[in-house]
Parts: structure tokens; sequence; C-alpha cells
């Protein structure tokens, strides 16, 4: 049962619906008469994406529908009705879709080793090809702004590549979109909003599998970060979303070959053009005067 709702609450549940409602208006993340499938792992932040679109539904100018969706990957212990009972009480439409990935993973990854990476694309796959049997438009994932920025950090001391978490994504064969509706929210608000609706959250590490450890060393480097310089975080985040391709390195991204000089137009004014030459071994009459040209 959820609790009395303080001030405090009501301050935290006004900032997330404003943060979500921003980020689907921002990136154009839900149009008219879309399927959002929503999906729901049973964590903090899917359950609390989910209250948050069903709570704009009811508002925004646009009619579209949400559908709760679940994969079952058959991990032991799995408590199997609890999502169920979850969304009868919502009285929503609901999916659990079962596919044994747990098996598969188990299978190929060698005993020891994170097992994150193989499920999370088995899971990917399938709810692609299910969005399009139920003929879901827009896929929604449960990733905040911190994931997001503990991506980009992965990425670039991993991988060698300046890539995060796009808040809107068409798939690679362009069939399928998917969005994160809470891409401008906190982790810690998202913590706290849990703890508030007491959601009846379902631990991910019944597959065994430790969370990845360079991810967990990632999120503690930002935890430190922001303590020390509030603020922090939500700027690198911001900064994903100015970026300047021509102040960076990638050759692919702006061409840095053809650069040719271009004195022709309008000079510009240049800060503290004027300097004075107080020693040089040059002849000043072999310079050119451009002052008339």
């Amino acid at each position: 049962m959820t609790q009395k709702e303080t001030p405090e609450i009501t301050k935290l549940h006004k900032r997330l619906r404003k943060n979500v409602g921003n980020a689907v208006v921002d990136y154009n993340m839900i149009e008219e008469n879309d399927v959002v499938m929503a999906c729901i792992s049973g964590g903090k932040d899917s359950f609390a994406m989910l209250d948050i679109l069903l709570s704009l539904q009811k508002v925004a100018p646009i009619k579209f529908d949400v559908v709760a969706v679940n994969l079952d990957q058959k991990q032991p212990g799995f408590p199997e009705h609890i999502l169920p009972e979850y969304f009868e009480s919502l009285d929503i439409p609901y999916y659990i879709v079962d596919k044994d990935t747990y098996s598969v993973v188990k299978q190929k990854v060698p005993e020891g080793k994170t097992t994150c990476g193989l499920c999370s694309r088995l899971r990917r796959g399938t709810l692609y090809s299910f969005a399009e049997k139920i003929g879901a438009t827009k896929i929604a994932l449960g990733h905040h702004l911190d994931d997001i920025v503990e991506t980009m950090f992965l990425n670039m001391f991993h991988g060698a590549r300046l890539k995060a978490m796009p808040p809107k994504l068409r798939s690679d064969d362009g069939r399928n979109v998917v969005i994160r509706p809470l891409t401008y929210c906190r982790e810690e608000d998202l913590i706290t909003y849990a703890e508030y609706k007491q959601f009846p959250i379902i631990p991910c590490n019944l597959c065994g599998s430790q969370e990845n450890l360079q991810r967990q060393n990632i999120k503690a480097m930002l935890v430190d970060w922001d303590a020390k310089t509030p603020g922090r975080v939500e700027s690198i985040f911001k900064s994903i979303q100015n970026v300047s391709p021509s102040q960076l390195a990638d050759r692919d991204l702006f061409d840095f070959i053809n650069l040719p000089i271009d004195r022709e137009a309008e000079k510009a004014e240049y800060e503290f053009a004027e300097a004075t030459v107080s020693s040089s071994n040059i002849d000043e009459s072999l310079f050119i005067d451009v002052t008339n040209i």
C-alpha cells in the first residue's frame, strides 16, 4: 500500500513527471495513436517509468496506448506471480512473454564471466519481434540519466568510443523505435519514488551474475563526483546534447582533410588583434600588405 504523500513526495512526483514530459516532447518520443510497449523487468526504474507514463497518458494532449510487457527469461526462482498481479491491480493491458534465454546464456558464457551482454542482446531481439507482433510503435525502456552517463564512460574507458545511450533510437533494420522516457530523471529520485510507491521490486541477480564490475566502478566514480561537485553529472549529460564535431577528432564526423584558408570573405573582428612586434629577424618589407585587398 502506498504511503501517505508528503510535500517532498509531491514535489518529487511533479519533478519526475516534468522530466519525463520534457524528454517526450524534446525527442518526439510519443506521437498521436502510438502504441507504447513499456518493458517491465521488475526493477525500480521500469516500474517508475510505467507509473509515470500512465499518469501522463491521462492528461496528454494526444491519444496513445500503453501496453506493459515482461519477458520471463526463465531464471530459477523468478516469482512469476508478482508482475501479473501488479498489472491486474492497475487494470492495464499486459503480456508476459516466455523465452528461455537463461539456458542459452548459461550454455554459451563461461563460468565466472558476466552474462549481462549476451543476455541483453537476446532480450532485445525477443522484444523487437514481439513489438511487431502486437503492433507496438514504440518500445519504452527504463534507462535514466545516470545510466546514460555511465554508459558513455564505459564506452570511453573500455571501448575507446564516444558513445552513450540515445533518448530515442531506431533499430538497425528500421522496424522498431526505442524510447527512454526517463532520460532526464536522476536515479536517486527514482529510488526515493520507488520506496514511496512500494513497487513489488524483483531482484535482478536471480541469474547468479554479478553486475558488471566495470559499471560498478564507473557508478562509484560518478557518485563521488556528485558528492564533491553537485550538478557535475547533469553537466556531463548536457555535454552529450551539445556536441561540436569540429572540436573533436572524428574524421568521419568532420572533414578535417579539406579545410582551405578563405580570406576573401569579410574579415571578422578578432579580440586583441593588434600586437606590437618587439623583436624579429624577419625583414618586414617582405610582408604582404593586405589592407586594401
